[in-house]
């Protein structure tokens, strides 16, 4: 059963990937590609069950709207519809025979991604979770998974996670400072499973705040505000009201609007996001507060793609900046990694950096309001 990418891939080198895996199964003769379907519908991850219902028929019952002879078929008559990799509907390739999901039947996810998966899984293994849509389960299937998506699945882990010790916010909870997590529904899983080192549970001194990402629309181009001004009147009533050691924001809009490939939208989306972290930073700073502005990977800032005038819809390789801003002057060192963000906060915070943090703090100096900056 196919997934086809063409968000964290150009659009449509799924057909490439499909022919080569075609080649490898008439070399083994062994094997069948029984269902395509693109990750919109796959690998949701904000609850909009019906989509995923619609890869769950295909792959269950062999049955869908679209079929083909062959996957690079179906493929290819998704592109000449103007449907590229990740929208690509859900398609039954061949006859149902030896391909539907049988009670007693073994079922493997390869896929490691485990924000992008637990729906489909819980599709299987726990209807409860679901809601909007009717189906059926089969009982009685052995199911293995690459990764652990999510705690509580009945399933069995391949490779179980690392058991990451002293992450940062285990650290600031060990220290006991409050600290408070919060991200719209697209982006909640990374500021608290993915954060906190793939532990699903608040540490002592946590609290989470989760916003509801828009729901009105197929794609976020058609908003590319998303749910971000919800999010910074949330998190600036926090801050007014509350007295928290350390707050993590993540803004959605610039990753999930650049996959989209709309340049237009993705200005916008910019745009929201400068105005939304300019408030932030306003009232952190304040407060007395200091403020990190950063990002792990570049995605909107390349939106066309310079050799063929395309579309650019996936993550870039370029250097993200990060911004620390408050009361006074901080003097950076020239360049770091993404590991030396947490010793950085630590720093801030007056905190002991734990021995499995090999990051280094990027403040080499403070100086103090009024004070003049060294050699300037």
């Amino acid at each position: 059963h196919v997934i086809t990418d063409g968000r964290d891939t150009p659009t449509e080198s799924g057909i490439g990937f499909v022919q080569d895996l075609q080649d490898t199964i008439d070399k083994l003769g062994s094997g069948k590609i029984a269902t395509v379907s693109g990750r919109y519908y796959a690998m949701d991850r904000d609850k909009r069950w019906p989509r995923t219902n619609m890869a769950y028929q295909a792959i269950v019952n062999h049955t869908a709207d679209k079929s083909a002879a062959t996957a690079v078929e179906a493929i290819q008559n998704s592109y000449d519809d103007g449907v590229t990799d990740e929208f690509i509907l859900p398609a039954v390739i061949g006859d149902a025979e030896g391909v539907t999901v049988e009670p007693g039947d073994a079922l493997v996810f390869f896929n490691f991604r485990a924000d992008r998966m637990r729906q489909m899984v819980q599709m299987f293994t726990r209807p409860e979770d679901i809601s909007d849509v009717e189906y059926e389960t089969v009982p009685d299937l052995e199911i293995v998974t690459m990764t652990s998506y999510m705690s509580g699945l009945p399933v069995k882990v391949i490779f179980e996670k690392d058991n990451l010790n002293n992450t940062l916010a285990e650290t600031l909870s060990k220290a006991g400072l409050k600290q408070y997590h919060s991200a719209e529904t697209e982006k909640y899983p990374h500021v608290t499973f993915f954060f906190n080192g793939g532990r699903e549970t608040p540490f002592p001194g946590e609290e989470r705040q989760i916003i509801q990402s828009p729901k009105d629309v197929a794609t976020y181009d058609e908003k590319p505000e998303m749910s971000a001004y919800e999010l910074t009147e949330t998190t600036l009533k926090r801050i007014a009201e509350h007295d928290d050691d350390f707050i993590l924001i993540n803004f959605a809009n610039p990753d999930m609007v650049g996959h989209t490939g709309s340049l237009p939208a993705a200005i916008k989306a910019v745009e929201t996001v400068d105005e939304c972290v300019g408030k932030l930073v306003d009232a952190v700073v304040a407060k007395g507060g200091v403020a990190l502005v950063t990002a792990d990977h570049g995605n909107c800032e390349r939106m066309i793609e310079l050799s063929t005038g395309e579309a650019h819809t996936y993550h870039t390789l370029n250097q993200v900046s990060l911004f620390i801003i408050g009361e006074g002057y901080y003097l950076p060192r020239t360049r770091g990694k993404l590991a030396d963000v947490a010793p950085t906060v630590l720093d801030l915070l007056d905190v002991e950096q734990p021995e499995e943090m090999t990051g280094v703090s990027l403040v080499e100096a403070w100086v103090p309001e009024g004070k003049k900056l060294p050699n300037a």
